[in-house]
């Protein structure tokens, strides 16, 4: 009954934020009832889907054998209302487990009979029954597993969590490692921000090579949006949850701070209104005849809005561009990745094509957190305008897909956890708002 009274209260948020139009319907000739039973109707299915499918596992989705940490973070919320926080725990320490001496985590583990794929395994003693991976053209590992123990916390209560000890370090400190990693490993001393190799925004494919998830030295290193703001996110997380010293606190809040300007002194296009695609450190991999910058990174852009890097005016104009996008590229909704698209060819890899996978599909993952942003900002007619197509996919395919074509096919994993996870968090910050 409860589920049910929240579900109606967030379709009347939506109807009394739109005025008298919602998803373009005129409420002088629709039945406000009908319009509000179907909202509550879609979101209360859309998320008992999402709870069936978290209760059922930790690992990416079908077609994955591994536990991802940057999809974990995404459903570690939802995981936490479903399921036993212990079972959330094990998972969450085991990448603790695979933690490297210098500090680095893993993209993911898998069962060590199942691990097929052609990755470089590491092992562990202290996890013996996985095989772990890392794909080294990615900088978000380490900030995904701080962002999940954060959620994991809040969302149980559990604390004692930084206190476990995983090979003689506690998880506090391991957290800590993991962010001194990246300061030591992955840090550009010129811009003061960090450097990944060169992919399509969040994406973990670079242009050289026919899979293009590992460096090597054909890789062109860089710096982007996603990697710094997935940080700042990790540092103001850390701070939260973490038993810090005065003046541990203060050394953390100043990695923020500068980060956070060099992000805007360096990434921010001011006069267009949106974030560098890339700065290069030793050279680009696309020819000087394509003009990379006018490509606008939807995710990118999602998650710096979370990092706190625009203002609420800022917020606004991202939106509005991101829905004219969609309607260049003639998609379904803001989870596009990117407009416009990186060219035939310009990647080795042949899933890399226009209009595919990470460039130019249309990704719930990330397009999700953008609603919730949108309801962080109070623009939830804006954020009611971009779920409703999400909720309508959903249904209509009955589950959660990985992405989505322009044209709205169903692409990749059919029981995608991470497009579950945020669309969960996202009608759940609807019902929030209106309590």
């Amino acid at each position: 009954m409860q589920k049910k009274v929240k579900m109606l209260m967030l379709a009347g948020l939506c109807t009394f934020v739109t005025g008298h139009t919602l998803y373009g319907q005129d409420m002088k000739t629709a039945r406000k009832s009908e319009i509000i039973a179907e909202i509550k109707s879609k979101a209360d299915a859309v998320k008992m889907k999402a709870e069936q499918l978290v209760r059922n596992g930790f690992t990416a989705g079908d077609g994955y054998g591994e536990v991802w940490i940057r999809d974990l973070n995404t459903f570690v919320t939802v995981a936490s209302r479903v399921n036993d926080k212990e079972l959330i725990k094990k998972h969450l320490l085991t990448f603790f487990q695979f933690q490297q001496p210098d500090g680095g985590i893993l993209d993911g583990y898998v069962p060590v009979k199942k691990g097929a794929v052609p990755y470089n395994y590491y092992h562990s003693a202290l996890a013996p029954e996985y095989a772990g991976h890392k794909n080294t053209v990615e900088t978000d590992q380490e900030t995904s597993l701080i962002q999940a123990v954060a959620k994991y916390i809040r969302s149980t209560g559990d604390k004692s969590i930084l206190k476990e000890m995983v090979g003689g370090v506690s998880v506090q400190k391991g957290l800590e490692r993991a962010m001194d990693f990246l300061l030591t490993k992955r840090f550009n001393e010129k811009y003061g921000l960090l450097w990944g190799a060169t992919t399509v925004d969040w994406g973990d494919v670079q242009p050289e090579h026919d899979w293009g998830v590992v460096l090597d030295e054909n890789s062109h290193l860089t710096l982007d949006i996603y990697d710094n703001a997935m940080f700042i996110i990790a540092i103001d997380d850390f701070l939260e949850i973490a038993d810090l010293t005065t003046v541990e606190q203060k050394h953390w809040k100043d990695i923020k701070s500068k980060i956070a300007k060099n992000v805007r002194k360096h990434l921010w296009d001011k006069k267009n209104e949106k974030f560098l695609p890339h700065i290069y450190l030793n050279g680009s991999p696309f020819p000087d005849s394509f003009n990379e910058s006018e490509i606008y990174y939807h995710g990118g852009t999602a998650v710096a809005i979370e990092a706190g890097l625009l203002s609420k005016a800022e917020v606004k104009v991202a939106y509005k561009k991101m829905q004219e996008n969609v309607k260049k590229a003639n998609a379904a909704t803001i989870g596009l990745t990117i407009y416009p698209v990186y060219p035939q060819g310009l990647f080795k890899n042949g899933g890399m094509g226009p209009y595919s996978y990470q460039n130019g599909g249309d990704w719930t993952w990330f397009g999700g957190r953008m609603i919730s942003q949108l309801i962080r900002y109070g623009l939830i007619a804006e954020a009611c305008e971009a779920l409703e197509p999400m909720l309508d996919r959903v249904i209509k395919n009955n589950g959660f897909y990985e992405w989505y074509t322009p044209d709205n096919k169903p692409q990749g994993s059919a029981s995608f956890r991470g497009e579950a996870g945020v669309l969960w968090t996202a009608i759940t910050d609807l019902e929030r708002k209106k309590n």
